[in-house]
């Protein structure tokens, strides 16, 4: 059985929980009771799809034999009013199904993102990794006093950093496409950016525009 993140001693952001999966279908359907509220899934390390309360089910492709699975979650917010405020668990929790047999032997890891010291970070030019990770890009700037938001448009959802200031959460599911970057995180000539994303988006760029960006 998962636990919930209030369980593992983490009541916002995000959470691992992965195992091992031995199978003899080519294709098979992996299924979850409860998920709180947005969760990818990656089979060694290659992302199969996304999941959220209202889609609980998914199907893996090229699944005979041993395979690494990791869900990460997010807790996009809490319930303040009406009858589920009484259950208002985040994260996974409840039974896993892989083609109707329950998946055990988990463990489960909290991701404190938000919190983290991104300037202890060490990058490296790998493109060929392919799992939730930390990006990091440069661009420059006047720091004028003018308007600068940051275009997320094409990126899935994660968190920013600008010159080491948490500038905000991104969603590809979310009407606003940007972020409004306050004039005091900016800095004359080169400014440093940093974004974790849960999705593969080795090949994406972000922009800077001076109006914000909607779908």
């Amino acid at each position: 059985m998962l636990l919930p993140m209030n369980e593992l001693g983490l009541e916002a952001g995000y959470a691992c929980y992965e195992t091992l999966l031995n199978t003899t279908s080519r294709q098979a359907t992996l299924e979850l009771e409860h998920v709180r509220d947005y969760a990818v899934v990656y089979v060694d390390g290659h992302l199969q799809g996304s999941l959220d309360d209202s889609r609980k089910k998914i199907v893996l492709s090229g699944m005979s034999g041993k395979h690494h699975l990791q869900l990460f979650v997010e807790n996009i917010g809490r319930i303040t009013y009406g009858p589920e405020i009484l259950d208002n668990s985040k994260g996974l929790f409840g039974w896993v199904k892989l083609d109707g047999e329950h998946v055990e032997d988990w463990t489960m890891k909290t991701l404190d993102i938000k919190n983290y010291h991104v300037e202890d970070l060490s990058f490296s030019k790998d493109s060929t990794l392919h799992a939730p990770c930390f990006y990091q890009g440069v661009f420059s700037t006047d720091a004028s006093s003018s308007p600068i938001y940051l275009d997320i448009s094409g990126w899935g959802m994660g968190e920013v950093w600008i010159n080491g200031h948490y500038l905000g959460s991104f969603w590809e599911q979310e009407k606003q496409q940007s972020l409004l970057i306050p004039s005091n995180y900016l800095i004359p000539g080169t400014n440093t950016l940093v974004v974790f994303e849960m999705h593969d988006k080795a090949q994406q760029i972000m922009k800077l525009t001076d109006k914000p960006v909607f779908k």
